[in-house]
């Protein structure tokens, strides 16, 4: 897992995983089926299964899923590792990250053999995470739909 200097991890030996269904599309060829130039049966989506990890700022996902979805590596970042390694690892073109009813739009780092949700995810969909029950809830000042920080 990445850990981005984040100390409050929502995986450990008592709480166990928090992992939720995913839906990941590539929001270029939304665009583009939006302005007409693409059939929508070209829209490259991929459903899933992922961690909630928050000591990942970044969603990160594996290269067999960035592949399937047709995304464009667009430059490099480094990434550090829970046991301390650092190292470069790809940024995505954006992603639409559907949980839960919700969805935002991001880059995403490429790393891993499977797909992690960050902090960035969960602060933009305004998901908590429900440790003891291990899943994600709406925020209970507007679970209705997501409010964003100025």
């Amino acid at each position: 897992m990445l850990d981005f200097n984040r100390s409050n991890r929502i995986v450990s030996r008592d709480m166990g995983e928090v992992r939720v269904q995913v839906k990941l599309t590539n929001a270029v060829d939304e665009i583009l089926v939006e302005r007409g130039l693409l059939n929508p049966n070209q829209l490259r989506v991929f459903e899933t299964q992922a961690l909630v990890d928050t000591g990942a700022v970044r969603t990160v996902l594996p290269i067999e899923i960035v592949e399937k979805l047709g995304l464009k590596i667009r430059s490099q970042q480094i990434a550090k590792y829970a046991d301390g390694r650092q190292e470069p690892v790809g940024l995505t073109e954006p992603v639409i990250i559907e949980i839960e009813g919700r969805e935002t739009t991001e880059a995403t780092l490429v790393s891993g053999d499977e797909v992690l949700i960050g902090q960035t995810v969960l602060e933009t969909l305004d998901l908590h995470v429900d440790c003891k029950n291990q899943r994600l809830i709406p925020n209970p000042e507007h679970p209705e739909y997501p409010v964003f920080r100025i």
